[in-house]
């Protein structure tokens, strides 16, 4: 066998390996926090968490506070695409701590029935609510001033 081409196999090996560690590292950093299967992005200074990614399915309540390293966070946000495709997601407590809702944050939850929005919300982003087949039953407060395009499309 060829030495130089046995170092290239080898090279590309090593490559192959670190690149994959890299994505891996950043992969399992991209959150903050995980508590019971929702993963939350902290800010620190003002000691508030927004929800960021869930693959939960089922019935879900959203925490009002989380603790990390005994640092207590009130959870004020569902981030954008939070728990989109989450077929099996069936319902969803959403805390009165919660004010904004982000785009496509439960688009294509296709077994999501109903959505209670609490008095605490005052937005509700682009497609938040979009392909969500079986939504029947919506209940909107006075508190929301903005419903962004095709929420509920």
């Amino acid at each position: 066998m060829c030495p130089q081409k046995n170092m290239k196999q080898r090279f590309t090996t090593l490559m192959t390996t670190l690149l994959l560690s890299v994505f891996f590292a950043v992969s399992a950093s991209a959150y903050d926090v995980e508590v019971d299967g929702i993963y939350y992005n902290l800010n620190e200074t003002e000691k508030t968490a927004e929800v960021a990614k869930s693959w939960n399915s089922g019935s879900i309540e959203i925490p009002s506070y989380i603790v990390k390293n005994d640092v207590e966070y009130k959870v004020t946000s569902i981030g954008a695409k939070s728990f989109s495709d989450c077929s099996g997601l069936t319902s969803i407590t959403i805390p009165n701590s919660v004010t904004s809702i982000g785009n496509n944050a439960f688009s294509e939850c296709s077994y999501l029935t109903s959505i209670n929005i609490p008095n605490s919300v005052t937005n509700i982003g682009d497609g938040a609510f979009s392909r969500c087949s079986r939504l029947t039953s919506v209940t909107i407060p006075n508190s929301v001033t903005n419903i962004g395009d095709g929420a509920f499309s």
